[in-house]
């Protein structure tokens, strides 16, 4: 069995989502769930799923005491789903090529310190760009800045208020994120 631990900031439903596409996988489970936000729903959709969480704060985050809880649940991969904080170098270090995020914009476009959720689409709304999407990447020292792995675009009418253009890259976070993970886990 091959474990799979999220690190997500706030609501979750990515993590959810792939929650739900593991559940009857017979190689390959959501063993976790980190956060740095004791008010974050995804702990909520953890319990309903009966997935241990851990919560941490933003002082423990670069300590070698979480990376020491997280290689209890002997993660085959990491991945970030909506996690808002600089991934540690030291967990970088114990998980090359072990540890992917989720991005909601096209990159090298929109990213970086600061880039996340709304902050992107108003951006691309505002830079009246003809397509968006996703980009799901490797976690290096730099944010946004990993090797991508896979990117999924969607056209846009240059009319979308930065709400709806959320709401197309949801829609394409839930199609492939799982997907891509399986993937992953099974080369």
């Amino acid at each position: 069995m091959k474990n799979i631990v999220f690190f997500a900031s706030g609501s979750g439903t990515n993590v959810e989502n792939c929650i739900r596409y593991f559940e009857n996988s017979p190689s390959l489970k959501v063993a976790a769930i980190f956060t740095n936000n004791p008010n974050a729903k995804v702990l909520e959709r953890a319990h309903n799923h009966n997935i241990p969480s851990v919560l941490f704060s933003k002082e423990t985050l670069n300590s070698d005491e979480l990376l020491k809880k997280i290689n209890t649940f002997n993660p085959d991969l990491i991945v970030l789903a909506g996690f808002l904080l600089h991934f540690p170098a030291n967990i970088i270090a114990s998980y090359p090529d072990k540890i992917i995020n989720i991005h909601p914009a096209l990159l090298p476009k929109y990213g970086g310190k600061g880039m996340y959720g709304m902050n992107v689409h108003r951006a691309v709304v505002e830079n009246k760009d003809p397509q968006t999407g996703i980009t799901i990447h490797f976690v290096n020292e730099y944010y946004d800045q990993g090797n991508i792995i896979f990117q999924k675009s969607v056209p846009l009418s240059g009319k979308e208020t930065p709400e709806e253009v959320s709401e197309k890259i949801h829609e394409l976070e839930q199609a492939h994120f799982p997907e891509i993970i399986e993937n992953l886990l099974n080369q």
